[in-house]
């Protein structure tokens, strides 16, 4: 078998809004094809437009080759070796960020070739099944411009989660920092009011994680708002500092009544291990798209099993996204759950329309993938839709720069 093209799909949500900081509102899809048939699929999680310069770009040098044409030519069944020769092939570019995030949807890909040609889900290629059953939460992330209204809109789609079966859910309680969406601007205080009010209403049964997307500039700060979150049995606290400052993630883990979980920014094995040695966090939280695909997700999973930490990974994307969470998850005992952007409880058109795929949530659970591959199926007039969406977005930018 062998690959004969590489194709990139840049998709934008024709309802875009800019003033939400979300990216489930675009995405590349990267499809690799093979001379049998067989098309792999993938995608990543980051300016999808910067992701498909990555893999169509031409190299110019031996260590700084285009991903796409290293790929043309090359048997697709063994995504490891693969992985190594697209890392050091386009090292002087990647390493770390973007290039690494681009070649997470090419490993996504080719592993649902191997799957495919197998007749066997992903899951099956990579070792003992951790369980029969899985567990996702939904994250919540309302699109109101108040905060009342948000704290309303939370506590309503806390109550439909749980009436839906879920036993968990994230509560993107961003109020300051970076990630404040819609302009949502207020007090440290509002964290804590949101995950009582949501707490609550759905008693005590159900799991909540709060997500405070990097929020806040000290340990102090952060801590104050663990202590504050503690009596309302929170899960974790995602992303409470920024994504470098790891003496402050160590610090703040150490003093912390609640876990503290990151690493959906962090691209490659490297990058966990000095988080996990570090003693940086209780939750570890690999995009599996950003960190280097399946290949590079399930090294990770190894280092912080032996590490003795919880997995819990990032997932905020399309269909595909999730359904990988889903594989990964089959081999990952110590992933309690998964993150689940359920369409019932979102705003994106992409989540809800671009891919048809197999799993059934039920009594809190989704059975186990048992299609070959990733089990995803695109939906082609979709795909089309949000394609053009994305070329008049370009089209409209540059018409107000001439």
């Amino acid at each position: 078998m062998r690959v004969v093209d590489v194709r990139t799909h840049v998709l934008l949500d024709p309802a875009y809004d800019p003033g939400a900081t979300s990216s489930a509102q675009d995405t590349i899809v990267v499809e690799v094809v093979t001379d049998e048939g067989i098309v792999g699929i993938g995608e990543t999680d980051l300016n999808a437009w910067i992701a498909r310069a990555c893999i169509e770009a031409p190299g110019m040098h031996t260590m700084d080759r285009g991903l796409r044409e290293m790929l043309l030519g090359r048997d697709p069944l063994d995504p490891r070796a693969l992985w190594d020769e697209l890392y050091v092939g386009t090292a002087m570019t990647g390493r770390r960020g973007a290039l690494v995030h681009a070649l997470g949807a090419i490993d996504i890909a080719l592993w649902d070739i191997c799957g495919k040609a197998a007749g066997v889900p992903c899951w099956k290629q990579w070792g003992d099944t951790a369980r029969d059953s899985l567990t996702p939460y939904a994250s919540l992330q309302p699109e109101v411009t108040s905060y009342d209204a948000y704290v309303e809109s939370m506590v309503a789609w806390g109550v439909r989660a749980q009436e839906l079966g879920f036993r968990a859910v994230k509560c993107e309680a961003t109020f300051s920092g970076p990630y404040v969406h819609k302009g949502l601007y207020g007090p440290d205080e509002q964290v804590v009011e949101v995950a009582a009010a949501v707490r609550g209403a759905v008693g005590p049964e159900l799991a909540i994680m709060v997500d405070v997307q990097y929020a806040f500039d000290s340990v102090e700060r952060a801590l104050a708002v663990a202590e504050a979150l503690a009596p309302h049995d929170v899960f974790f606290l995602e992303t409470p500092l920024w994504v470098d400052d790891l003496a402050g993630y160590a610090e703040l883990r150490r003093r912390s009544p609640v876990r503290i979980a990151q690493g959906e920014w962090l691209s490659t094995r490297f990058e966990f291990e000095s988080l996990i040695s570090g003693e940086c966090v209780d939750v570890v939280q690999p995009d599996i798209g950003r960190v280097g695909g399946f290949t590079e997700a399930l090294r990770v999973c190894d280092f912080a099993r032996r590490a003795g930490l919880v997995i819990v990974p990032h997932a905020w994307k399309t269909g595909i996204s999730v359904a990988a969470a889903a594989h990964l998850a089959m081999v990952t005992p110590e992933m309690p759950f998964f993150e689940f952007l359920p369409a019932e409880l979102c705003e994106s058109s992409l989540r809800k329309e671009l891919v048809q795929d197999e799993l059934v949530f039920a009594d809190g659970v989704l059975r186990p993938p048992e299609r070959p591959g990733l089990g995803v199926e695109i939906d082609a007039d979709a795909l089309a839709r949000f394609a053009e969406a994305a070329e008049q977005l370009v089209r409209d930018r540059y018409a107000k720069v001439t």
